[in-house]
């Protein structure tokens, strides 16, 4: 058993972070602790310096000119390449465009082509919906295509790959539970029986080094507003492997995927390389907002984030269990760390008054139904002596019962 802790512990913990001065970098409300960075990362004033400059210079000075003299263009590619980095991908093969879920579309086609003679796209009973929901939708354009689900068609996914499978559709980390799965061990299955693999980086980029190339990875798709703190709403990203980019075609094909797009053709050819998965025009002010949010990465080391981020995680867990554990929480996620993502859920009876409660009290995490509390540990402006002081107000809540006043019970929105 760890021997207790206190708070002159916790405090030590914060001066000797390597990772303590980005925080300065970030803004971050008084009176707040912030522990939902998984769904909506802070917002930095990089960001909002190159929105300034991107709306009121180069939009109210250029015009239109800034597509070529500001670089708007090629924008997509470059910041692609930028957040390739951060995922282990070699220059050429991340694009940033469009949103997730048009994403998962434009791959999952590409892949079922590459695949024209199987039939079968296996995904995880458990996945964040909007997954679900795209490769329903793409099963339901092509005659024949069938969806297997792990948890509801067999228990593990790894079950479920055959030689039927065309491709795979899965979390990188459940946004749940916070589940890590083995990238490189879960794609040399797929390959063995000849599938592809598409790998959901949501919960993942910029929370833990990410090694598409090194596991012989497929496909990736992933956001930008979690831990990359890119800006609600921020453009996502589609990573392919270089060797694949001859023979992929999606279906969304607009004009910035077309080979010439200034010729106006009347007809279709695709682009090369990774452009070949952009579609329409980009939303130049939201790249503008995640080229800020990415130029804080350039000075950081994956290494010391996924180190405190397993220290972050494995603090709150020991804390809550020691001082909550009376009051029905019950750990949801691993207990390794190595298992884990950057954050730590909790399941509760009554977790949604829980959550509330503790966002009253300017403890921000969300909430996941039926019963999951979450608290998402974004490594660069979140500190130890945070952890701390967020076990103190939730053995408050719980001790006193403050979550059962009447107004908790309302069922309003948890961001």
């Amino acid at each position: 058993m760890r021997a207790p802790l206190d708070l002159a512990a916790v405090e030590a913990m914060d001066a000797a972070d390597p990772l303590r001065a980005m925080r300065d970098r970030f803004i971050l409300p008084q009176g707040v602790i912030y522990l939902d960075g998984n769904s909506l990362g802070a917002a930095a004033p990089a960001v909002f310096n190159e929105l300034q400059k991107a709306a009121t210079q180069e939009w109210g000075q250029d015009l239109i000119r800034a597509w070529n003299t500001a670089g708007w263009f090629d924008m997509p590619v470059a910041l692609g390449d930028q957040l390739g980095r951060l995922i282990g991908a070699a220059s050429g093969q991340t694009v940033v465009c469009d949103t997730t879920s048009i994403n998962i579309y434009k791959v999952l086609h590409a892949a079922l082509g590459m695949r024209s003679n199987r039939s079968v796209i296996v995904a995880e009973g458990d996945s964040f919906p909007t997954d679900l929901y795209m490769a329903e939708g793409v099963a339901s354009t092509r005659p024949g295509t069938v969806l297997r689900l792990e948890g509801v068609d067999a228990p593990t996914i790894e079950e479920l790959i055959d030689e039927r499978v065309a491709v795979i559709l899965v979390n990188h980390v459940n946004y749940k539970t916070g589940q890590l799965r083995d990238m490189a061990a879960l794609t040399c299955k797929a390959h063995q029986v000849g599938a592809l693999i598409v790998w959901d980086l949501c919960h993942t980029a910029g929370a833990l080094p990410v090694e598409l190339d090194a596991a012989n990875a497929d496909f990736a798709i992933g956001c930008t507003y979690k831990y990359l703190n890119g800006g609600p709403g921020a453009p996502a990203f589609i990573y392919a492997a270089k060797r694949h980019h001859d023979d992929v075609h999606q279906p969304l094909s607009g004009w910035w995927g077309h080979a010439r797009p200034f010729a106006f053709e009347q007809s279709y050819t695709a682009g090369s390389g990774i452009r070949r998965f952009l579609c329409g025009t980009q939303p130049v002010l939201s790249m503008r907002a995640l080229k800020g949010a990415l130029d804080i990465w350039d000075d950081v080391d994956m290494a010391a984030v996924r180190k405190k981020s397993i220290a972050l995680t494995d603090l709150f867990i020991q804390l809550v269990e020691a001082r909550c554990g009376a009051y029905g929480l019950e750990l949801e996620g691993p207990r390794n760390g190595d298992e884990r993502g950057s954050q730590v859920s909790f399941l509760h009876p009554h977790g949604y008054q829980v959550m509330r409660a503790l966002i009253e009290r300017g403890v921000i995490g969300d909430f996941r139904a039926p019963s999951t509390i979450r608290f998402g540990f974004t490594p660069l402006y979140v500190g130890y002596r945070d952890v701390w002081q967020a076990v103190e107000v939730l053995e408050d809540i719980l001790r006193t019962g403050a979550w059962q006043e009447a107004r908790f019970a309302v069922k309003t929105a948890v961001t």
